[in-house]
């Protein structure tokens, strides 16, 4: 299995979803299974086979955390450097054909989140960018076709 690249911010994260998966949304969905027991009959009872349904997925993301965990590497944000874009890093970049400027961090795959403008390394607009440096142009292949940025600035 391939490593999993994380910040500190992000392993956080990922181990605080584990904890309360285990500890309040595992007694959550047992209170559920009991109380839909105490109806009666589970071969018609939608309440059992709901909350059932509800432990799988719950288990089934623990296991993935889990094995994510297993398989992780921290970015060092220490040896972070700012002459080529790499995870970790903020850039700014600039569309070359409207002007518009992008403030984005660099982040590996688990740690996508576009409203606070985190790209993943392997998207379209990442990957292009990756291992560039400041005044480079690159070409990211995009479902709405090729768009061009210029890196502007490179930051940690």
């Amino acid at each position: 299995m391939a490593k999993t690249i994380l910040t500190k911010e992000g392993l956080s994260k990922l181990q605080q979803e584990l904890e309360t998966l285990k500890t309040v949304k595992r007694r959550e969905v047992a209170e559920k299974i009991k109380t839909a027991m105490s109806f009666g009959d589970l071969s018609e009872n939608s309440e059992y086979d709901e909350a059932k349904n509800e432990q799988g997925l719950i288990e089934a993301r623990i296991s993935q955390i889990e094995a994510t965990l297993m398989n992780v590497e921290i970015l060092d944000s220490e040896s972070l450097t700012t002459d080529q874009i790499q995870i970790g890093n903020k850039i700014k970049i600039k569309n070359t054909e409207n002007g518009k400027i992008l403030d984005l961090s660099m982040v590996g795959s688990r740690e996508v989140d576009m409203k606070a403008n985190k790209i993943s390394n392997e998207s379209p607009v990442g990957a292009a960018c990756m291992g560039r440096t400041v005044g480079d142009i690159v070409e990211a292949e995009t479902p709405s076709g090729i768009i061009k940025y210029e890196i502007l600035e490179i930051s940690k």
